[in-house]
């Protein structure tokens, strides 16, 4: 190992040290405009509006005034939202194909009773009368509801990422600028990635609908077709960031474009497909709610249902499940990924 000695200038010389400034005048300038921006947008955002609510919320909470807006809002939410609904009750007079010998797990019958008004035919005047009548009494029965709705849900994620990932991959190939036949064909698949991110998952959803009808259809296509978007980005980037070295060793001994992307280019950028796919499941998993908001199924045609009609302990039990699925699946894929690396 050939070593060089560290240059040490003569003992009597003059050094005369010279570092440029961390700053100068354009620096100044663009600090200044952006902060005009930040303001004049800030007042049309009303962010001295937000502030101005939450710093007197956060007084209301330590006790420096007594009435806050925002704080008052959030508790009549948090009120009418716990606790969370788990039981559900039915008219067992409506439900014709009830076996009363033979019940659901842990249901029971109870009898209630209810007061209605009727109209008198002859008298024409309203009149309350009592009635008792049996209802079917499950203690977990809207948990159950809740629970085959996420299934839904996670099946609907499950398929759009699927679909996600298998059109991501061709789009990856030719949006490489190392691996892409030509400029043309280079350029289109950049347009068309450009184009899936562009529309969001909830426009797209609801065109879907009008096509495919109310249902699980429209969001799988909805969630595919934009996460496709994104995933392609990322798995063209990566292959053109990958190391090079192995990639011309590869092709020095002949080896094709395939075979150098299988051997050299995927055992390096595997571990962050993994990670991207897994992002995007768990996004889909969230977003999948949300178009279900516009019937493309899902936990989400149940939970616009439930706040339609006010039912705050529904909708606390639907978020809780959604938390609940999201928490579990970001702990399996970070394994997955563990594993991986």
């Amino acid at each position: 190992m050939i070593t060089r000695p560290i240059p040490v200038p003569p003992k009597d010389a003059r050094l005369n040290w010279h570092l440029d400034q961390p700053f100068r005048l354009k620096h100044l300038v663009i600090a200044v405009l952006l902060l005009v921006l930040l303001v004049v947008t800030g007042q049309r955002t009303e962010m001295d509006r937000m502030l101005a609510m939450t710093t007197e919320a956060v007084g209301n909470l330590v006790g420096l005034n007594d009435d806050s807006q925002v704080v008052r809002g959030l508790g009549k939410v948090a009120d009418s939202m716990w606790p969370p609904t788990l039981a559900t009750s039915e008219e067992a007079a409506r439900l014709g194909d009830l076996d009363t010998d033979n019940l659901p797990w842990f249901s029971r019958i109870e009898s209630t009773e209810t007061v209605r008004q009727r109209l008198n035919t002859d008298t024409l005047e309203l009149e309350t009368t009592t009635e008792t009548i049996e209802v079917l009494y499950r203690p977990m029965g809207y948990v159950q509801t809740v629970f085959v709705k996420m299934i839904e849900t996670l099946e609907i994620a499950l398929w759009g990422t699927l679909l996600a990932v298998s059109l991501s991959i061709p789009l990856a190939w030719f949006a490489a600028s190392n691996y892409s036949p030509n400029r043309a064909t280079y350029t289109i698949a950049r347009g068309l990635i450009s184009l899936l991110r562009s529309v969001p998952e909830l426009i797209v959803a609801l065109f879907l609908v009008l096509a495919y009808g109310f249902g699980p259809i429209a969001g799988v296509l909805a969630l595919g077709l934009h996460a496709a978007g994104f995933l392609g980005k990322f798995y063209a980037e990566d292959i053109e960031n990958a190391d090079k070295h192995p990639q011309e060793a590869l092709e020095a001994i002949g080896a094709g474009k395939i075979k150098t992307l299988w051997y050299a280019v995927m055992p390096q950028v595997l571990p962050q497909y993994v990670a991207y796919t897994a992002y995007i499941l768990d996004r889909n998993l969230r977003m999948a709610t949300v178009i279900g908001l516009v019937g493309a199924g899902g936990i989400g045609q149940e939970l616009k249902g439930r706040f339609d009609m006010y039912d705050y302990g529904h909708v606390m039990t639907i978020l809780i499940a959604i938390f609940l699925f999201v928490f579990v699946l970001d702990q399996i894929s970070a394994r997955i990924r563990a594993r991986m690396i």
